[in-house]
């Protein structure tokens, strides 16, 4: 009797700190990604310079509509390279692990599209 009171003793202790142990994911794994809209229509670019904050780790989705095909450039560490076609165009900016401000570039305009402030 007393080894089956020990046993429910035990089952009973532990099944709390089961439940939590190994749920947690880690930092960006559970954040749904940041969406910006972003539209190329002859030199211009929509959104221009805006600043959009981001947490770290977090995905960004670039949604492009260009009349004509491009490059985007994201000065993070690693740097990304993104090429967009000519039309719609869904881009995905892998999350940045370190805080500050990355810049998100068209480099066939030379002109920053968006800001993004990791925090």
């Amino acid at each position: 009797m007393r080894r089956a009171l020990a046993a429910l003793t035990i089952l009973l202790c532990a099944a709390p700190l089961a439940a939590c142990g190994g749920s947690e994911s880690a930092p960006g794994d559970t954040k749904d990604p940041k969406v910006i809209d972003v539209t190329f229509k002859g030199d211009s670019v929509t959104p221009n310079g805006e600043r959009v904050e981001v947490a770290t780790g977090q995905d960004v989705e670039l949604h492009v509509t260009a009349d004509a095909p491009g490059e985007i450039h994201v000065h993070s560490t690693p740097e990304q390279e993104l090429t967009y076609d000519k039309g719609e165009t869904t881009l995905t900016i892998h999350g940045i692990d370190a805080p500050g401000t990355v810049d998100v570039e068209s480099h066939s305009l030379d002109k920053v599209i968006v800001q993004l402030e990791v925090r």
